[in-house]
């Protein structure tokens, strides 16, 4: 099996996360993309106006019509600061030695990689992939890493929480089940 795990806080989660693995489950072969949102990140802050239930209930939402795609609740029942290795530890004694993990990341965290908790034990875990992001150049990738182009989207979390606060549209930037639900629940005001 070809698992490809895909973390991040989705704070929310944006069409330019669900092109990404879309695309890269299509071009690296892969079963299932795993959705991993994580509870408290060690590398950025969250707003604490919005709690970790509503970010996964966001992912849940817009990944549920796609059967290649599910969200993992590890990081956010953890309750703790979640680190990429801890979650590939827990995937590979879920589902084995014989499935390939692939990590997927964006082409942002390059700059940071090396500063990542065990990083040399996640190249031996999984198979590290990072794919291109608009402002991020892919250079001096390390030769652990591997890259998959995909359509470059010009889209963030930190962008729309912008225009919310602002009182500006999100439509198209998100699904419509997430857009309504952030909607309801006032959240990123």
């Amino acid at each position: 099996m070809r698992i490809g795990i895909l973390g991040g806080t989705f704070n929310p989660i944006h069409i330019g996360h669900l092109i990404l693995a879309e695309e890269a489950c299509f071009k690296l072969k892969l079963d299932k993309v795993i959705f991993v949102p994580t509870f408290i990140p060690p590398h950025k802050e969250i707003a604490p106006s919005v709690k970790p239930k509503d970010r996964l209930k966001m992912v849940k939402l817009a990944i549920e019509k796609n059967p290649a795609f599910e969200v993992s609740r590890y990081e956010i029942d953890s309750k703790k600061k979640s680190y990429s290795i801890d979650t590939l530890k827990e995937f590979r004694k879920k589902y084995g030695e014989a499935a390939q993990l692939f990590f997927i990341t964006g082409s942002d965290s390059l700059k940071d990689l090396f500063s990542w908790k065990d990083v040399n034990d996640i190249f031996k875990i999984s198979k590290f992939i990072v794919a291109n992001r608009p402002g991020y150049p892919v250079r001096e990738v390390p030769k652990e890493v591997e890259t998959v182009v995909i359509t470059p989207i010009e889209v963030s979390s930190e962008d729309i929480r912008k225009r919310l606060k602002e009182a500006r549209s999100i439509r198209y930037l998100v699904p419509e089940k997430v857009r309504n639900y952030i909607i309801n629940r006032n959240l990123y005001k």
